[in-house]
């Protein structure tokens, strides 16, 4: 079982929703989470790539030998989430935030495409995800960049972007077992809609937004 210190405060009320599926859910925020600290932290970009790489190993050892003892791996391997489609996606996706000192709009829908798109299709579990679906996550993606930045003009690129891909998302019926991705995204939209990122932190404001979100479906 993954430990909540491993997981985002946003993501675990998100994954609260999933039911039976919350501790595969979990488990692949903490990896996410795992991706972002790489890129967080990394001030050199050859050895990002390496850490990076290492998770991308972990992912595609059919043997289930490498990494053992670390704990988000062990809790992914147990839950199954492991195997989940578009966890190669998100390690492409957060590269470009390590590789590239200057992110352009191909850069930005790269990171967008492989971390949110990657990360919705790997929470819905489906292989063969809808583009509307890889839309929504790309939104989502760019949402929590905006709010994680500082170079206005990053910000303003990533904000057009997501309004540019809102309207397939904002137009599909969501399957109820989707429940936390489309919370997920109707946060998103509203934030995007409103000219803003994701908040830091989990407010009472926020927290009441997520279950009108949960209840009434925006």
């Amino acid at each position: 079982m993954i430990a909540e210190s491993e997981v985002a405060p946003l993501a675990l009320l998100l994954s609260a929703h999933a039911g039976r599926d919350a501790e595969r859910h979990r488990a692949i925020w903490a990896f996410d989470a795992r991706l972002a600290k790489v890129a967080r932290t990394t001030s050199e970009a050859a050895i990002g790539q390496m850490r990076l790489a290492w998770w991308n190993d972990v992912v595609e050892d059919a043997d289930a030998r490498k990494g053992q003892g670390e704990p988000v791996v062990d809790a992914m391997r147990d839950c199954g989430a492991m195997a989940a489609p578009g966890l190669v996606a998100m390690i492409d996706g957060w590269e470009v935030l390590v590789v590239e000192p200057e992110i352009d709009a191909q850069g930005l829908r790269d990171y967008a495409v492989g971390r949110g798109g990657g990360l919705f299709r790997a929470l819905a579990d489906v292989a063969d995800a809808p583009e509307w679906l890889l839309g929504a996550g790309q939104v989502w993606a760019l949402w929590d960049l905006i709010g994680h930045v500082d170079d206005p003009a990053l910000r303003d690129a990533a904000l057009t972007m997501a309004r540019d891909l809102l309207l397939a998302a904002e137009q599909a019926r969501w399957p109820r077992g989707w429940k936390p991705l489309r919370i997920a995204f109707t946060l998103a939209r509203q934030d995007v809609l409103a000219g803003q990122g994701a908040p830091l932190g989990i407010s009472r404001a926020l927290a009441w937004r997520l279950l009108r979100i949960a209840l009434v479906g925006r």
